[in-house]
């Protein structure tokens, strides 16, 4: 019988008998099966989690399974920061914020509106961890404004 997880570890110590290394969309999971370095496991979480590089499962044989954040396609921005996150974040895109430089997931769209804009952008390949919520762990979904909400794209004068 192929072993099933009921739960996470947050920020989990080690020692670790696997690891399973995912990338970003990966990292969103409720019931999946994934494969790791000791053979495939079965995840069935009672809601969606979001998981983060060093979280681990705890498996129904006692194993605890690593979770590693896969190297990934990443646009690196450079450039007047606080107007380019504007622009990211107008088109609810998640970003990794640091000092010097921006982080999003490749997308040749964003990129061509980005350089029009003025940043200067590199190619690079790098485990893509964007910030999280405002009100803690986890990610930031994007949200529906309905019929009457904002439309993003106008200028409002």
């Amino acid at each position: 019988m192929i072993p099933h997880s009921h739960r996470i570890i947050r920020n989990a110590a080690g020692p670790f008998d696997a690891r399973v290394v995912l990338d970003y969309e990966a990292r969103l999971v409720r019931r999946k099966r994934l494969a790791c370095t000791g053979g495939d496991f079965l995840v069935d979480l009672a809601e969606v989690a979001s998981l983060e590089d060093g979280d681990a499962f705890e498996l129904s044989d006692g194993r605890i399974v690593v979770v590693r954040a896969a190297a990934e396609p990443v646009l690196v921005i450079r450039g007047h920061l606080a107007r380019l996150a504007w622009h990211i974040g107008n088109r609810h895109t998640p970003c990794r914020i640091e000092t010097d430089r921006l982080i999003i997931r490749h997308d040749h769209v964003l990129e061509a509106m980005l350089r029009q804009l003025g940043a200067q952008i590199s190619h690079e390949e790098m485990p893509f961890r964007p910030e999280g919520g405002a009100y803690g762990h986890g990610r930031t979904f994007g949200h529906d404004h309905g019929q009457n909400g904002h439309a993003h794209d106008r200028h409002h004068g």
